[in-house]
């Protein structure tokens, strides 16, 4: 069984002028790790006390407002390969960045510009209509008169809300200015009604009396002046954007680079000449990394590395040895169930094939439909060849053509085809044939009422009751390797999950098999034997303490050993206990998934014409994302609590990689 990789921690003395170099290059080969997380220090204050150490950084800044004002996406990643910016890039960025800034500002100008031309000429537009002096009409004392702007989106609205209190005109084309007419006695309602929708209130002098159509004509040509050369500054805008594009996504890529290595190198440790890299890497990387850096170097760098037992701060205790897992593309995929749950200490077994094959196994079990999970197998082929995109699920396209592909095998042999019983009774038939009695289902699923079909569903759930022993004794396997691996002798022969623990267990599953297949009588030795191991786990943490040589023995004396005894016992037994029947729910799911097909088959029978395909699209659909949800929930749930708990009693540390990406700049 495959441990977790053999790491190194490296060190390196390089010169000043070498440094982004050699750190562009650990950057590029990705499998690098600061020991003292230099990465995410840096990253913290780029935004804070050390920008100003980072030029780099601030002219990326810069680079990307020029490239949203010329309106041009963002890229990803880095695109080929990517230089550090030399001295002839600083000014070409100075330039561009100055001619976009300058065509900014103008457009800035113009635009106020035109804003202002177009009030005036609405404004004037608006009171163009108002023929008769402002002072007779405040004179009017019957009628009350209101003249103002209003955003013309509230117009209908306050004409709904007067209703038949009020008359209400435009003034001009747009509707952003009114007139508001209503008797005296009903001028503190409108003014109340005026105010909610933002009313604003226009001052007109007593003598006017409209307004010349010369001046109008004048305005009118102004702000078709001011539009027709803000145009003209939007297709320069988009020329300097066509013609610039190019460079501008170099200069930007080149920055990005610069600024990421300039933000870990204000961090490293260093003198006046020299700096000091400290991390850990794969060993099989060791003697390579090395030559490559001779390489950029010219052999001006020096290089020491060291075993994981020869680092101080690790065999004392305080840091842990990054953990890598290395794997193929399939069982890569899985690797986040791992880590999401905690990472594996170093130097112990890594579970991830494991994981891989039993939520594979787990779940075709539980959703069996061979077309339901055609869809899963089909949908991580697009994704392998990214022509499907799901909310960043694409990642995990291996797991979906797994569990596709698992879903299928069960499909078959319950013979369910996007929850059609028929269309694989040929096959089924066929396969049966071979062995005897053909039947329409190599496994039937739904129980008939029949004494066979109620044996054969619980044979099914004592299948996967065998199942669930078969991970559960995995897990204890792992966990008594990893104990003696990593010295801890005592954990593993006395533990809850050592040698003492899964011996009660698997003893009291034979004891129970026995009973039930065999008729075996319980004999005096079967007693002794599950209840002296039992005993020796409950006292399990005295007994390491003492193989393992910590003392005292017990620590918190005699009274609280036999408590803590018989805590143990207690959670032994209904661990042990619930780890075992907890399987009991995939012959459960299993079931559900079949009665959920059975329901969905009826329903398209009994419904007459199209609306038999909508019921079985729409019904499919339904279990394919509802169903399946569930489904992988619980079988996370299972790998979590029953294969888990036996081995991850500690957490490792995760490996994470320095990794140069375009995008590191913005998660910032």
């Amino acid at each position: 069984m495959a441990k977790t990789t053999a790491m190194r921690l490296v060190e390196l003395m390089v010169y000043r002028e070498d440094v982004k170099n050699v750190l562009c290059c650990l950057g590029r080969l990705g499998e690098f790790q600061f020991q003292d997380d230099v990465l995410h220090s840096s990253q913290a204050s780029d935004d804070g006390t050390h920008a100003k150490l980072n030029p780099e950084l601030e002219l990326f800044n810069r680079l990307q407002n020029a490239r949203a004002s010329l309106d041009l996406p963002d890229i990803d990643e880095f695109k080929g390969d990517v230089a550090l910016p030399v001295e002839s890039d600083l000014d070409d960025a100075e330039k561009l960045i100055s001619a976009v800034e300058v065509l900014h500002e103008r457009e800035l100008e113009l635009s106020g510009e035109l804003k202002r031309v177009n009030e005036a000429y609405n404004e004037t537009l608006a009171f163009a209509k108002l023929n008769v002096p402002a002072s007779q009409l405040e004179s009017l004392s019957f009628l009350t008169l209101r003249i103002g702007k209003i955003d013309p989106a509230h117009y209908d609205l306050i004409r709904n809300s007067l209703g038949d209190k009020a008359v209400v005109t435009k003034l001009g084309e747009d509707g952003s200015r009114i007139l508001v007419a209503c008797s005296k006695k009903m001028r503190f309602f409108v003014d109340g009604e005026l105010e909610k929708v933002g009313f604003v209130k226009v001052e007109v002098p007593k003598d006017f009396m409209g307004v010349p159509e010369d001046a109008l004509q004048k305005l009118k040509e102004e702000k078709e002046g001011k539009e027709k050369e803000l145009e003209a500054l939007e297709d320069e805008r988009k020329n300097l954007a066509t013609t610039h594009k190019e460079q501008l996504f170099r200069l930007l890529q080149s920055y990005s680079l610069g600024a990421q290595l300039t933000a870990v190198q204000n961090r490293l440790e260093s003198t006046q000449f020299v700096y000091r890299i400290t991390g850990w890497i794969p060993a099989y990387l060791v003697r390579d990394l090395m030559k490559e850096i001779d390489s950029i170097t010219e052999g001006r760098t020096a290089f020491r590395d060291f075993m994981p037992s020869e680092v101080a701060s690790v065999a004392s205790g305080h840091e842990k040895v990054p953990v890598r897992l290395k794997h193929g593309k399939v069982v890569q995929n899985f690797e986040r169930m791992i880590f999401s749950y905690g990472s594996p200490l170093y130097g112990t077994i890594d579970p991830t094939p494991f994981v891989a094959l039993f939520f594979t196994l787990l779940f075709g079990i539980m959703f069996g439909d061979a077309g339901q999970g055609l869809v899963f197998f089909i949908l991580g082929i697009l994704m392998t060849h990214k022509k499907v995109k799901i909310g960043g699920w694409e990642k995990f396209n291996w797991i979906f053509i797994c569990i596709g592909v698992s879903s299928m095998i069960m499909g078959l042999l319950t013979g369910e085809f996007f929850a059609n019983e028929s269309l694989l009774v040929p096959f089924g038939r066929f396969v049966t044939g071979l062995f005897g009695q053909p039947r329409d289902q190599i496994l039937p699923m739904m129980p008939t009422g029949s004494k066979e079909s109620i044996t054969r569903m619980f044979l099914f759930f004592g299948f996967t009751v065998a199942v669930g022993f078969v991970i559960n004794t995995l897990g204890l396997i792992l966990n008594i390797i990893n104990k003696f691996s990593l010295k801890r002798v005592g954990e593993a022969l006395f533990g809850k999950t050592g040698i003492s623990g899964a011996f009660f267990f698997w003893y009291v599953i034979a004891f129970a098999l026995r009973l039930a297949l065999f008729h075996h009588t319980p004999a005096i030795y079967d007693w002794i034997l599950i209840g002296l191991s039992l005993l020796v786990t409950a006292f399990g943490e005295p007994l390491a303490r003492l193989v393992d040589g910590h003392r005292p023995v017990l620590e918190n004396g005699v009274f609280a050993a036999i408590i803590g005894a018989i805590v143990e016992i207690i959670e032994v037994v209904s661990s042990y206990l619930s780890n075992t029947l907890s399987f009991v729910r995939v012959g459960a799911f299993a079931l559900a998934h079949a009665v959920l097909g059975y329901i969905i088959e009826k329903l398209t029978e009994v419904t007459p014409g199209v609306g038999k395909l909508l019921v079985a699209i729409v019904g499919n659909a339904i279990v394919i994302v509802l169903e399946g949800m569930i489904v992988a929930i619980q079988v996370v749930r299972l790998q979590y609590y029953e294969f888990f708990s036996k081995f991850f009693s500690e957490t490792g540390r995760e490996f994470k990689p320095f990794v140069l990406s375009y995008g590191a700049l913005r998660k910032n």
